[in-house]
């Protein structure tokens, strides 16, 4: 019998550095990472439909953007 070989996926650590983020109006649409976040530590871009709720959280990296009025 031959025998089987685990292959392991190793995955990226991110460190958690959740903090808050003031989106305004004309910011949208709203894109994380954003351009002001460094990009040696960033993730895939992923769009968040803040205007609909308010505030959202970033699945990759868990940064919550709250939209406030300009």
């Amino acid at each position: 019998m031959s025998k089987q070989v685990k292959q392991v996926k190793q995955v990226k650590q991110v460190k958690n550095t959740t903090h808050e983020v003031i989106v305004k109006i004309s910011d949208l649409p709203l894109s994380c990472p954003t351009d002001k976040m460094e990009l040696w530590s960033a993730h895939p871009k992923v769009y968040l439909p803040i205007e609909k709720t308010g505030a959202e959280i970033c699945p990759y990296c868990g940064t919550r953007f709250v939209l406030h009025d300009e």
